[in-house]
């Protein structure tokens, strides 16, 4: 069965999305038990969820010249389900991150820092794949998933430059150089504003 071609509008195309969605809940009760349990931290300003859409998904697998077959998409593709975390500062970040690793429910598969190690476009995020324990009529499996996580002024940058660079394919070199300029000037604003934070604490 997995072997089978992905066909978007198939009963296992949309099985296996709604077992995806099934880790996205699993995820979302881990959250909310974090921001109960730490509420005077204020560790996370606010939580998006998605599910790739079947073009994302197949045009990701061309483009990485997988076999276009359910086998292929469960092993290989990560982020099917998608969990961005915002946090009002840097540090915040990563007291969520130790949060969710050690969670007995999370298996941590990968983790990429791009704060501390940013992509030449100046993009920053914190980025984990994870398992997480789904109950199926099968029986319980295991379900990967991306978290991203990151502070408002990390998102609301990455918003534009996904919008300008991903969506309009004349991006100039000079516009990519502002926006790396741009991320060096968001960077310095979460310091700025973590050592305000601290100081007013």
């Amino acid at each position: 069965m997995q072997n089978e071609k992905v066909t978007v509008k198939s009963d296992m195309f949309e099985k296996l999305m709604s077992i995806y969605s099934l880790s996205i809940e699993e995820i979302n009760k881990i959250i909310k038990e974090m921001e109960v349990k730490y509420k005077e931290l204020n560790l996370i300003d606010h939580v998006k969820y998605r599910i790739k859409s079947p073009k994302s998904i197949i045009n990701k697998m061309k483009k990485k010249k997988y076999a276009l077959n359910y086998s292929q998409m469960i092993e290989k593709i990560n982020d099917i389900a998608g969990i961005r975390i915002i946090c009002p500062f840097q540090e915040n970040v990563y007291i969520v991150r130790d949060l969710l690793i050690n969670n007995p429910k999370i298996r941590v598969l990968d983790e990429k820092d791009y704060i501390k190690n940013p992509k030449k476009s100046g993009y920053t995020s914190l980025h984990l794949i994870v398992e997480v324990p789904v109950e199926t009529e099968l029986g319980k499996v295991y379900v990967k998933a991306e978290i991203q996580i990151r502070t408002m002024a990390m998102d609301f940058w990455a918003s534009l430059e996904h919008e300008l660079k991903y969506k309009n394919n004349n991006v100039t070199k000079t516009a990519s150089k502002k926006l790396l300029k741009a991320a060096k000037v968001m960077k310095k604003l979460d310091y700025e504003m973590s050592l305000l934070a601290n100081e007013v604490r």
